[in-house]
Parts: C-alpha cells; sequence; structure tokens
C-alpha cells in the first residue's frame, strides 16, 4: 500500500521511463548473451566456456536484481517471499557460473603455459567472484534471520542492497574490461564493440537507480 502511494505520487513520465529502461535492460541482456554464445562458440575450445559463463552469470545478476523492480519485473505480481526465493535462485546460477567461468580460463592458461591474473581484466575478475561469493554468502542471515541475532531484518536488507550494488557495479567494471580483451576487439567491428559495451552500461545506470530510488524513497517515507 505505501509502495503504490509512492509511485503514485511519482510523475508519469518518470514510470514510463523507468519502465522502458527496464524492458530494454531485459531485451539487451538477452541478446546480448546469445551473441557472446554464438561468438564464444562453446566447446570448440577450453577457453570459449569462459566468456559463456561469465556473461550468463551476469545475466542472472542482472535478472535476479530486476526481480525487485517495481518496473520492470517479471513476476510483480507475486509475492515479496517468492521473488526472494527465486532471487536465491539465480543468484545461486549466478556464483555456479562464475566457477566454473574462472576454472576454464584457469585451466587453460595452465594448459597454455601462460600466466594467471596479469591483465586488469583478470585481477578484477576474480576479485569480483570472490566478492559475488561473500555477496552470496551474507544473504543467508537474510533467509534465516536466527543466524543474525541482533540485527533487524530492516538494517540487514539495507546493508545487502548497498554491498549488492557495489558489487553489481564490479561485475559491470569487469565485464567491460572483457570486452576491450584482444579476443573480443578481433571478433567484431566497432559498431558492434559500441552496442555490446550498451549491455554492462545500460544495465548498471538502471540497476543502480532501482536500488537508490527504493531506499531514497523508504527514508522520504520515515520523515
Amino acid at each position: 500500500m505505501v509502495h503504490n502511494k509512492e509511485s503514485e505520487s511519482e510523475p508519469a513520465v518518470y514510470r514510463y521511463t523507468r519502465t522502458a529502461s527496464a524492458v530494454l535492460t531485459h531485451l539487451v541482456c538477452i541478446v546480448f548473451t546469445v551473441c557472446i554464445a554464438l561468438l564464444s562458440r562453446p566447446g570448440s575450445s577450453l577457453f570459449s566456456w569462459h566468456p559463456v559463463f561469465m556473461t550468463l552469470a551476469f545475466f542472472f545478476m542482472t535478472e535476479a536484481i530486476l526481480f525487485f523492480s517495481p518496473h520492470g519485473s517479471l513476476i510483480k505480481r507475486f509475492s515479496h517471499k517468492t521473488k526472494g526465493r527465486a532471487h536465491w535462485i539465480l543468484q545461486c546460477l549466478c556464483v555456479s557460473c562464475l566457477v566454473l567461468g574462472l576454472a576454464a580460463i584457469s585451466y587453460n592458461k595452465h594448459l597454455n603455459g601462460k600466466p594467471h591474473f596479469t591483465s586488469w581484466h583478470g585481477l578484477l575478475g576474480l576479485l569480483t567472484v570472490c566478492v559475488v561469493g561473500l555477496q552470496s554468502m551474507g544473504a543467508v542471515p537474510l533467509i534465516y534471520h536466527s543466524l543474525a541475532k541482533g540485527w533487524s531484518l530492516a538494517k540487514l536488507k539495507r546493508y545487502h542492497a548497498t554491498s549488492g550494488l557495489v558489487t553489481y557495479l564490479l561485475c559491470s567494471v569487469s565485464l567491460l574490461l572483457g570486452l576491450c580483451s584482444a579476443w573480443f576487439t578481433a571478433s567484431v567491428g566497432e559498431y558492434t564493440w559500441y552496442l555490446s559495451a550498451l549491455c554492462p552500461a545500460l544495465s548498471a545506470l538502471v540497476i543502480m537507480n532501482q536500488v537508490t530510488s527504493a531506499y531514497m524513497a523508504k527514508k522520504r517515507l520515515q520523515y
């Protein structure tokens, strides 16, 4: 009820813009994931699984966060508890894909005798996988609140959302650096590269707006 009043007080143009942005994010992420899979030709080499799994991880993470979007959630009419479970499932898939993608590139470098984590993409990618893992573990008290004695559920949700936003931005930058790799730049043209970079850039803006707007709205209601 509170959320509906807050949404109704917002100018219509803002609601339409945010809805259009969320829908566009869904479409862009789907197209981007499919294109990377076609470009990588999974199974053609050990390396080919790295971009596929990492792109899938980004897709799952984006959709997991958008489940809570008041403007672009695919399960908007479901209860918050159901959204939380769906979010948890997609985040588990995201972590699984990240681990598989990291394993693929690490083992490929090992077989070819190449040094590990020498580029900014490699270093930030490793950091991102670790942070996502910690972020996911930090969500356990939200599912089993009895584990977080002395902490209110509202405070835990606020910390989880804030750290989740930082984690998502980290993933977006890591993906952008991956698009700057020799493999990708040699595989696509200049205009295709810019279109590809639209995916993490647009997604980061939409997710950042979603999270900040939600908690700014809650602060306004408190006053």
